[in-house]
């Protein structure tokens, strides 16, 4: 198992070097830089390029992310141009809000995915198998951005059950119960939401796992040794299925990741998603590269848990 766990993480090694190059050379790529736009136009041009002198904008690439990349070791992130603090202190006010954020809505999937998808089958080829297979299909030719649109109109603006952005009601004392609800009240539906879109995929797996697995042998056996259909289904045929679904934990946190960019834009979540959208417009370059290689790691990282928990589960696909 260790020599497995060993050999995949020596793998995710030069998958994290490439894609901090990628990401470096990409951020550079970008039109302009974080003086171009918005710069008072009272200021010398000359002024202007002598700053971009001393920060090194015109320096070589590869001696840019040299020294980029030195910094990320020592966790050192690099200043923020335009938030003017720095990046690691900005990200860290950021990343408590996406977490919970992320906590609640895969809470939220696994509590909607798992009932429905172990109903549909246990019931295949019933009106509720077609029920929750029509749901499912919805989800995966929804795009999450248009649902969310829609849940934001319907339950923030026009029934007002919800608040449309930020993540805690103004003036509340950090630490207090009226702050931790508040905290709790405006990231629930931009959780809900997102559980509900994505669900599709973790319903769908379950379905076929239990459709599959009602007909090993097995299973037969079992009914033919007399046990109760409650006891095939609970202690072989449920318990069998809902392994590989915890397998794939890690995918699941990263198709979060990708979705809380979208969903903290349109809810106004002051969390990481919003982060890199905003610097992005900024062109605050080294905001960019480390909000974009922090979503990178926690994928790659995503990937490594779903094949270890996966290796744990069925040792068949250990790397001997």
């Amino acid at each position: 198992m260790w020599k497995f766990s060993l050999r995949r993480i020596l793998i995710m090694i030069p998958q994290l070097v490439l894609l901090s190059m990628l990401i470096f050379v990409l951020a550079k790529m970008m039109p302009g830089d974080a003086l171009s736009g918005t710069i008072d136009p009272n200021i010398d041009p000359a002024r202007i390029e002598e700053l971009r002198i001393q920060m090194g904008w015109y320096d070589p690439w590869h001696e840019q992310y040299a020294k980029w990349i030195g910094g990320v070791i020592q966790g050192d992130l690099g200043q923020s141009f335009r938030f003017k603090m720095p990046v690691t202190e900005l990200m860290g006010q950021r990343m408590v809000n996406s977490f919970w954020l992320s906590v609640t809505t895969l809470i939220l999937t696994y509590l909607i995915a798992i009932p429905l998808g172990i109903t549909s089958g246990r019931y295949n080829d019933t009106w509720k198998d077609q029920l929750i297979t029509g749901y499912s299909y919805v989800g995966f030719a929804t795009p999450i951005f248009i649902f969310a649109l829609v849940m934001l109109w319907i339950f923030g603006f026009q029934l007002g059950w919800f608040p449309t952005s930020g993540s805690v009601k103004p003036g509340l004392e950090p630490g207090t119960f009226e702050y931790v609800m508040s905290k709790f009240y405006h990231l629930l539906l931009p959780a809900i939401s997102t559980a509900l879109i994505v669900t599709y995929n973790t319903i769908q797996y379950l379905r076929n796992d239990i459709v599959d697995t009602k007909q090993r042998d097995f299973i037969l056996t079992a009914r033919a040794k007399g046990a109760s259909e409650r006891r095939v289904y609970n202690r072989h045929i449920f318990r069998n299925s809902l392994l590989p679904v915890a397998a794939f934990f890690g995918y699941e946190i990263t198709f979060l990741i990708g979705g809380s960019i979208f969903i903290e834009n349109i809810f106004g979540y002051p969390g990481m998603g919003q982060l890199l959208i905003e610097s992005i417009r900024l062109r605050d370059y080294s905001v960019v590269t480390a909000t974009t290689l922090l979503f990178g790691v926690a994928a790659v990282v995503g990937a490594l848990l779903s094949d270890i928990i996966l290796s744990i589960i069925d040792p068949r696909i250990r790397i001997k």
